[in-house]
């Protein structure tokens, strides 16, 4: 082995949800904090423990024979270009979830949404839809559509929204035909709150997809699929009135995992954009000079065993249009609310 790596805690694993942890045994080996030393140390990490090379269909060997010969060039304290030239380089996987860390810059990655309609605007949204709403837990609500739509805004999912905030809010929705839960420009955040979110739609416990973690130091080296399962809310009561979610590009990593679930709650239809994809559970690695790498090692699949990772398709497409004052997606939704509301369904 190149390096000799600390282990670190994960930076977000659902233990309670996946009953595993991420977070593997430590490298042995020698240190070599040099350019080279930290390139090679970073690329063998990735090389044995990232999960996404099959879905990301990138040749790695080439990518470490491309950038080698540039490192080599640098000087011990050119680290500035070291962490530029190594940033480029793991941003080769499109993967929002492999990110380099220092005490002086983090790198991202964002070729996994350019070029995608933005197809959301919250200043908007609160300008024609939501003059006046209130918040609980992590969530902004009101009624919209004259009263007959509730609409909830969960902008991330580092907040939970506890049985308790939805307890209130689907009150707040009792006389309405149906809920939006709009998660465009969720970037995610901790994947039991998600779960804890879906779970308000859910009357039963449902295996909602899978999931494997790396197991050996090949590119397919996994262990056997594992259920996801989701248990249903402790509320009193499930929400049995159409639900429409929203996404776009920009609904990534736990937003992601919510939009998949959500395709399969009763009465659910996914509207918008496809969402961004994050389909696999981080970790983190400490390279010699102190710089952390992040990146997935546990990678999580549909009902159907495909990949989430890639995002999910909504099942009706909608784009919004920026030059309008209102949001052609809620409008869409609204409309789909309307349609598919029953008279006689209760909640």
């Amino acid at each position: 082995m190149l390096c000799n790596m600390t282990r670190k805690t994960c930076l977000y694993i659902a233990v309670l949800l996946l009953g595993a942890t991420a977070c593997t045994h430590r490298f042995e080996g020698v240190e070599d904090n040099t350019p080279v030393g930290n390139m090679e140390c970073l690329w063998q990490t990735l090389d044995e423990k990232y999960c996404f090379f099959e879905e990301k269909d990138v040749d790695w060997q080439a990518v470490h024979d491309r950038y080698i010969d540039d490192v080599r060039q640098l000087k011990s304290d050119d680290y500035i270009a070291l962490f530029d030239t190594l940033a480029e380089m793991i941003n080769t996987l499109n993967d929002g979830h492999v990110n380099l860390y220092s005490s002086f810059d983090i790198s991202t990655c964002k070729s996994w949404y350019a070029g995608y309609a933005t197809n959301f605007n919250w200043a908007a949204v609160k300008n024609y839809y939501l003059p006046t709403f209130r918040t609980a837990g992590g969530a902004y609500y009101n009624t919209i559509a004259d009263g007959t739509v509730g609409y909830m805004y969960v902008a991330d999912f580092q907040t939970a929204v506890q049985p308790t905030n939805m307890a209130y809010i689907l009150r707040s929705f009792g006389d309405c035909k149906g809920l939006i839960v709009d998660v465009r420009n969720n970037g995610g955040g901790n994947l039991s709150y998600a779960y804890q979110l879906a779970a308000t739609f859910f009357s039963e416990d449902k295996v909602v997809g899978y999931w494997q973690h790396k197991n050996g130091v090949g590119h397919n080296d996994f262990s056997a699929l594992k259920e996801q399962t989701l248990r249903k809310s402790d509320m009193p009561s499930s929400w049995k009135r159409p639900v429409v979610v929203l996404c776009n590009r920009h609904s990534y990593s736990a937003a992601n995992f919510f939009v998949s679930i959500m395709r399969y709650a009763p009465n659910a239809t996914i509207v918008g954009d496809m969402s961004g994809g994050g389909g696999g559970m981080p970790m983190s690695y400490e390279l010699p000079n102190g710089w952390m790498v992040r990146f997935s090692s546990i990678r999580m699949f549909d009902m159907d065993n495909h990949s989430i990772e890639p995002g999910i398709m909504p099942d009706v497409r909608v784009d919004d249009v920026p030059e309008t004052p209102n949001d052609e997606i809620i409008d869409a939704a609204i409309d789909l609310i309307n349609r598919t509301y029953h008279d006689d369904t209760s909640n």
